[in-house]
C-alpha cells in the first residue's frame, strides 16, 4: 500500500499585476500606503501552505492569506505603528497564545481608533509585546465601554502554524 504524500508546499513569485493588486487590498485594508513601507515595486512571492498563503516581501515573510482574510505576519513589525492596539492583562496572554480570541474582561487599554472588522494588534500590558493580530468585533467605542464578552477575533498569534514557519524562516 503506498502512503499518500503530504501536499508540498508551492512557491512562486505574483505576476506585476497580481502583486499591485495584493498591495492595493492590503493598503485599502490597513487605511494606509503600504508602498511607504515597501518601496513601489516589492518582489512578491507567494507560499501556499496548510496553515495560510504566505506573501514573501523582499525576501521577508510579511503578509499572509487564510479564510479569505489578509493581514499582516508578526513578522511585520513596520506596519505595527499603523494598527490600532488592544492592551491585555497578563493573565489574558497565555489564552492569546492558544488562539482564544479576545474577551473584554482582559482588556488594559485600547489604543488608536478603529472601526468593527478592522485589523488589531493585541500586546501584553508589561511589556507591549505582539502577541496576536485579531479583527474588531465592534468598533473602539464601543469596546471601550464593554464589561464582558468577545471584542476580537484572533487570526494570527504566537505559537500557531503560521507563527512556527515564520520563526524558521
Amino acid at each position: 500500500m503506498v502512503s499518500k504524500m503530504p501536499k508540498k508546499p508551492r512557491r512562486h513569485f505574483l505576476k506585476e499585476k497580481e502583486a499591485r493588486k495584493l498591495l492595493l487590498d492590503f493598503s485599502q485594508r490597513l487605511k494606509t500606503d503600504v508602498e511607504q513601507l515597501l518601496g513601489s515595486k516589492p518582489r512578491i512571492e507567494v507560499n501556499e501552505t496548510e496553515a495560510a498563503e504566505i506573501f514573501i516581501l523582499n525576501g521577508k515573510p510579511l503578509l499572509a492569506r487564510s479564510g479569505g482574510e489578509l493581514f499582516p505576519t508578526l513578522a511585520f513589525e513596520e506596519v505595527f505603528p499603523f494598527i490600532s492596539r488592544i492592551v491585555v492583562d497578563m493573565g489574558a496572554v497565555p489564552y492569546v497564545c492558544k488562539g482564544a480570541d479576545v474577551m473584554a474582561p482582559g482588556v488594559v487599554s485600547v489604543k488608536g481608533e478603529f472601526e468593527e472588522n478592522d485589523l488589531l494588534l493585541v500586546v501584553d500590558e508589561r511589556h507591549s509585546k505582539p502577541l496576536a493580530i485579531g479583527v474588531a468585533l465592534f468598533n473602539s467605542q464601543a469596546v471601550k465601554n464593554m464589561k464582558h464578552g468577545k471584542i476580537v477575533k484572533n487570526i494570527h498569534h504566537v505559537g500557531d502554524k503560521l507563527w512556527n514557519y515564520l520563526r524558521e524562516f
